[in-house]
């Protein structure tokens, strides 16, 4: 079989094993894609920049998936299924593949929180209002700031807060 068959495959893993199953997979000689973004990490005692996977759970092989590749695939620690319909896989849309690839590792920081949505309960994680709870409000459309209000002394202040200092409660 020549390149001509190659295609991007997903797979799917167990929770937090996409790092180890690529690294599996780089080992076997399967060429492995995990797309991934920077976050800042939530720390009790700092915060900094660190790689997470794009898409938790899941990485791409590109392959002609032969039936030995197949099996070889499958038996890797961590990988629990590959990505199809009635257990057949199904090669991944290649622009999509492509448009992940843009976005890989680029230095572009996202917020890989909770969808929050008007009335959700949240608490500022950091900053000099740092333990108060208050209620999302909205994204403001030109920059990376939401805006909660806050009861404070039964008062309710809208502030604007980083996105990445804020947690939805339960």
């Amino acid at each position: 079989m020549g390149n001509n068959t190659l295609q991007w495959y997903a797979i799917r893993t167990r929770s937090n094993f996409e790092q180890k199953v690529y690294d599996i997979l780089y080992n076997k000689a399967i060429e492995a894609f995990l797309p991934r973004v920077m976050v800042m990490s939530r720390r009790k005692d700092r915060r900094k920049k660190i790689y997470v996977p794009m898409i938790s759970g899941y990485l791409f092989v590109h392959t002609d998936l032969n039936p030995r590749e197949h099996v070889r695939i499958l038996q890797t620690v961590g990988v629990i299924n590959m990505v199809g319909v009635k257990g057949q896989p199904v090669p991944a849309n290649k622009d999509e593949i492509a448009s992940l690839m843009v976005l890989d590792g680029t230095d572009r920081t996202v917020q890989n929180r909770s969808f929050m949505k008007t009335g959700d309960r949240v608490m500022v994680m950091e900053g000099p209002l740092k333990g108060l709870s208050g209620f999302y409000i909205r994204h403001r459309s030109k920059s990376d700031r939401v805006v909660v209000s806050i009861e404070l002394l039964q008062r309710s202040l809208e502030v604007e807060i980083d996105g990445y200092a804020l947690e939805k409660l339960p």
